[in-house]
């Protein structure tokens, strides 16, 4: 699982999403996708503009943890057309 940590490390610096999206050209819909941990993707280019607006490193920003159960290898299902499936491995 990915942790985003940038609600944190707005409320430690006192910034707003607002601030933070016109400081980093970021669009204010994607900043906050990040802020609630629900972006489904992360721009390098985002990840590059925001740490260097908030004078983090990418540690700080983004943390892997492993899952308890794992995505990949035996347990990973593709469908016909390519997309994972959600649910059970084999």
């Amino acid at each position: 699982m990915i942790r985003i940590h940038l609600s944190k490390l707005l409320g430690e610096r006192r910034m707003t999403q607002k601030r933070l999206s016109e400081l980093t050209g970021i669009r204010r819909n994607a900043i906050n996708e990040w802020y609630h941990e629900i972006a489904v993707s992360l721009k390098v280019e985002h990840i590059d503009r925001i740490c260097e607006v908030l004078d983090c490193s990418v540690e700080e920003l983004i943390e892997y943890i492993p899952d308890k159960v794992p995505k990949t290898g035996k347990h990973l299902i593709i469908e016909e057309h390519g997309n994972r499936k959600t649910g059970q491995g084999k």
